[in-house]
């Protein structure tokens, strides 16, 4: 018999993690390597990531530097930069590329803060949804027998529990964000 409360501690940690993830994706002002090293680059005839292509770096606040392994590939990244929708203009010095991170104005600002509560949103849903597909699943042991209905009880108060749980994360990581989003 399959355990649910393994199955939606799994579940939560992936959604949690991908809430995680995406935050660390926002421009918020500041620098952050995060922002750059999973953007697609042409090389060599495919696409790959930047960080599978270079090493980025972040030598200030304010500052994201990228040096390739081949400087060949200098032309395709400051390409790869400038058609993304991060709205970044790249600095190709034929050695390195650099990005200087404009401070937000506050109106972008605004506009982050509900990005962050969107992602959060998108998250709880997902919560939501995974709470759902493990509550069929003890519904369909519990209607053929393969547990007592007080265990099937138990197993939905305790998968209901670790929903809470999420969720105050999810509350947790969206108050954090929207904080550094806020600090000028």
């Amino acid at each position: 018999m399959v355990n649910f409360i393994q199955q939606a501690d799994s579940d939560i940690k992936k959604i949690l993690e991908h809430l995680k993830s995406e935050y660390s994706h926002l421009q918020i002002g500041r620098a952050s390597a995060s922002l750059v090293e999973g953007l697609m680059v042409d090389a060599y005839g495919t696409r790959q990531a930047l960080k599978a292509m270079s090493h980025v770096s972040v030598p200030d606040a304010k500052t994201i530097q990228i040096q390739p392994w081949d400087r060949g590939l200098l032309q395709a990244i400051e390409k790869a930069i400038m058609t993304s929708d991060m709205n970044l203009t790249p600095n190709n010095d034929g050695v390195v590329v650099r990005i200087n991170i404009p401070a937000l104005t506050e109106e972008r600002r605004r506009d982050l803060t509900k990005v962050v509560h969107k992602l959060a949103e998108d998250a709880r849903i997902s919560v939501r949804h995974a709470r759902q597909g493990i509550m069929d699943g003890i519904k369909a042991v519990e209607k053929n027998k393969e547990v007592s209905e007080d265990e099937a009880k138990g197993f939905e108060k305790k998968l209901q529990e670790k929903v809470d749980a999420a969720n105050k994360d999810i509350e947790t990581m969206a108050k954090n964000k929207e904080h550094d989003v806020l600090t000028v």
